[in-house]
């Protein structure tokens, strides 16, 4: 009867990318989204398992190959 609403957020696809930042000695992943043009990455949310990255990939509307890892 009552389910969560969907809810998209717009980021501005011509300037942002998503990215998951990683860390290579810790494994803690963040995920938010890197200015193409000055390369500054602003934070979005922590991941920690499958279902946080579902909620980021369904947030923004994106596909598991739309984002880019980095470390």
């Amino acid at each position: 009867m009552f389910g969560k609403k969907k809810v998209h957020v717009e980021y501005d696809k011509a300037h942002m990318q998503p990215v998951i930042h990683a860390s290579i000695c810790t494994g803690e992943q963040v995920a938010g989204f890197k200015n193409i043009d000055t390369g500054k990455f602003e934070e979005v949310m922590l991941i920690r398992d499958r279902k946080d990255l579902d909620t980021f990939l369904k947030m923004y509307d994106l596909t598991d190959t739309s984002i880019k890892k980095e470390y």
